[in-house]
């Protein structure tokens, strides 16, 4: 199963160039800095990557680190990431966190893991996501909503949910390809490999896929 899962991985890459990058991969490509990343990471949450961009790079024109955003007044965080979907939980959650880091670690994002599970509003995925592509750390996969589906559809696991879809993953995929399968999955599944009407005519993998729980298709 594991060559399997590398022939498949190793497509993807060839058939991801010229696609457009996750919101998050996309500041981090940029900015490089682990706290811009983070901020991203939470303003993606239930917002397209297409709201999430631009705002973000607003945001960090204007307070690009934890002590400018702790800082900013509450209203004008709120008004500046207003595209993003909860936009006003988001802003609270991410002035606390700004707080936190200054406070506690003198303004620079921790690169452990659970340190970063301590923050109200970080989940598992957003941790994986700070840890792998804030930090470059190995031995993190994050699973979002692309991961859990695509991974489920391709029969690499048979999960209810995107924890157990981490863990699960772990078990069956090379881990020097642990860094990309996020970058990778999200890229597929925002072009090709949709939740509804999947493009399996289009898609690179076609052939190898075995479109578990996939009703109908393009």
């Amino acid at each position: 199963m594991k060559k399997n899962i590398a022939r498949i991985l190793k497509a993807l890459m060839k058939s991801s160039r010229g696609l457009p990058l996750p919101s998050v991969s996309q500041i981090q490509e940029e900015l490089d800095d682990p706290f811009k990343v983070l901020v991203s990471c939470i303003l993606s949450l239930r917002t397209k990557d297409s709201i999430t961009y631009p705002a973000s790079v607003k945001l960090f024109k204007i307070a690009g680190t934890a002590k400018k955003i702790a800082s900013m007044p509450l209203q004008k965080l709120k008004n500046t990431i207003k595209p993003v979907n909860f936009y006003k939980t988001k802003a609270e959650r991410i002035k606390k966190i700004s707080r936190q880091i200054v406070n506690k670690y003198k303004g620079k994002v921790p690169d452990d893991f659970d340190e970063l599970m301590n923050f109200k509003g970080v989940g598992r995925k957003t941790a994986n996501i700070v840890m792998t592509y804030g930090h470059g750390k190995e031995g993190h996969i994050a699973v979002d909503t692309h991961v859990h589906r695509i991974s489920n559809r391709l029969g690499w696991v048979k999960t209810k949910t995107p924890e157990k879809t981490e863990f699960a993953l772990k078990k069956v995929v090379p881990k020097k390809y642990w860094y990309w399968v996020n970058e990778l999955f999200v890229r597929h599944g925002q072009n090709i490999c949709n939740p509804v009407s999947p493009k399996c005519s289009k898609c690179p993998i076609n052939k190898m896929c075995p479109k578990v729980g996939v009703g109908k298709s393009r």
